[in-house]
């Protein structure tokens, strides 16, 4: 498949350069603590994503790549877009490659272990624990060595569009605006690779196959003007907290955790559930845990098997309560029946759910005839549709399985993932004829968004090897 480079010296460049290079940047990097605007309002003048940006811009200009040109570009009232424009490394490798992943980071958390924080980078064994490092900072100049790499070792590559974004972890709300301005530079990749996905082993090279897509938002009750004493108002005034439950009813079963609203599901196809038996039976060769989850002694998870909980992961609508307003702490908490409770809902749907319908549900199940009364609000953040990726092309197919093979020792694999990455629905109809792809470094340990977030350092350069390695072979494709 890679005609001028040896997969084994394109591993070998990559792991020459790799440590020495990257991880002294993402060190750096994660001193930063640039939180993506969702959850720091003033982040224009905090200045921390502008700092992150002309960190990562700073580096890829200073590395040895001929005719490369690298830009902050930066549109009104959005986060800065790192873009380093590599041109093709022989005029005889066509085509053009397009390389995502993100700079901004999610809040810093609580609950990090003694010695071990989000801007206090640490490596502790083949791990480096720090904010944003795995999710997503890792991707830009790991791209930028995978293809010094694919050169050093005597091969070609095509030309390279890599950017990293600052909205993210946000739900890029920015980031349309940004491909919108940049449409005439980029024009028409035939392959998209977003390195912002994860792998539920570190024994091979993992491929998304589908992502789900998000409706998020606030919810709110109010019962009252101010904080009354309970032992006047209390069996009176109903509780805020428990009309709030009354509304979370109609949205999921408290018992099963069903999602109630037809809207919200769509069936997984044959596929899906193909890779789903191959991923436990993957992770059953290697001895993994029977959940990667810190879940408590007893704890009873849904999902027969574990099969049946990858396809749940992939494919399954579910509701979490990530934050809540209106409750004081436990220990400062008076005798007082509250106002108002206010809670943030996260709601994963099916990859092929219309996201636009299932937002609308949602709110017309919250908002119409309010329980007992009270005012209810439902305030939304943007909803982003799932992905469900394209069949493989041939040469690619070979491709991934030959870098996974030198990488790793094992074929590629494939699964569902159950996070949200709006950028690859938004290519997808963009550039509909493009191979595209999602893979990623947050494998088990990583604890992606929770505390103690690490890169493991030997998957974050295989996975760069396996870049270099894809990069190459489309070099080398046959041409329609």
């Amino acid at each position: 498949m890679i005609d001028d480079a040896r997969p084994e010296e394109i591993l070998a460049q990559v792991l020459d350069r790799w440590r020495p290079d990257v991880l002294p940047l993402l060190e750096t990097f994660a001193r930063i603590p640039d939180v993506s605007p969702a959850y720091q309002p003033d982040w224009e003048s905090a200045g921390h994503l502008e700092e992150a940006a002309t960190l990562l811009a700073g580096w890829a200009s200073e590395r040895s790549i001929p005719g490369s040109t690298v830009e902050v570009v930066r549109l009104p009232g959005l986060t800065p877009t790192v873009v380093v424009d590599v041109p093709a490394s022989h005029p005889h490798a066509p085509g053009t490659v397009l390389i995502y992943g993100h700079y901004d980071k999610q809040p810093p958390f609580d609950g990090w272990t003694g010695g071990r924080g989000p801007w206090t980078p640490l490596i502790e064994g083949e791990r480096l624990y720090a904010r944003g490092v795995a999710d997503d900072g890792y991707a830009l100049p790991s791209a930028l060595v995978a293809l010094e790499s694919v050169v050093a070792a005597g091969g070609r590559h095509g030309r390279c569009i890599v950017m990293a974004e600052g909205s993210e972890e946000s739900g890029s709300p920015h980031l349309p605006a940004v491909l919108a301005h940049l449409a005439g530079r980029i024009g028409v990749p035939d392959l998209v690779v977003a390195l912002d996905s994860s792998c539920p082993t570190y024994e091979r090279l993992w491929i998304t196959t589908s992502l789900r897509g998000v409706v998020e938002g606030t919810l709110t009750v109010t019962v009252l003007d101010h904080g009354v004493h309970s032992g006047l108002a209390g069996g009176v005034v109903p509780s805020s907290f428990r009309l709030i439950r009354q509304l979370l009813d109609r949205l999921e079963d408290a018992a099963t955790g069903e999602v109630l609203l037809p809207e919200l599901h769509a069936d997984p196809p044959l596929g899906a559930i193909d890779d789903a038996r191959a991923l436990a039976a993957a992770l059953a060769d290697q001895g993994a845990a029977e959940t990667p989850f810190p879940v408590v002694d007893g704890l009873v998870l849904q999902g027969a098997d574990e099969a049946e909980r990858a396809l749940r992961t992939a494919w399954s609508t579910s509701v979490a309560v990530v934050g809540a307003d209106g409750l004081p702490p436990a220990g400062s908490a008076g005798n007082v029946l509250r106002p108002s409770t206010s809670l943030k809902l996260v709601i994963r749907v099916p990859p092929t759910c219309d996201v636009d319908e299932a937002a609308a549900a949602v709110e017309r199940a919250f908002t119409t005839d309010p329980p007992s009364g009270a005012r209810v609000a439902w305030v939304p953040a943007p909803a982003a549709g799932g992905w469900v990726a394209p069949p493989l092309a041939h040469w690619l197919a070979a491709a991934l399985d030959q870098a996974s093979e030198t990488c790793f020792g094992r074929p590629s694999g494939r699964f569902g993932e159950g996070g949200t990455i709006p950028f690859m629905g938004w290519l997808a109809g963009r550039f509909p004829r493009a191979q595209i792809l999602a893979a990623g470094v947050l494998g088990p340990g990583s604890n992606a968004h929770g505390p103690d977030e690490s890169l493991h350092l030997p998957t974050a350069e295989r996975v760069t090897a396996s870049l270099a390695m894809l990069l190459a072979a489309h070099a080398e494709r046959p041409l329609d």
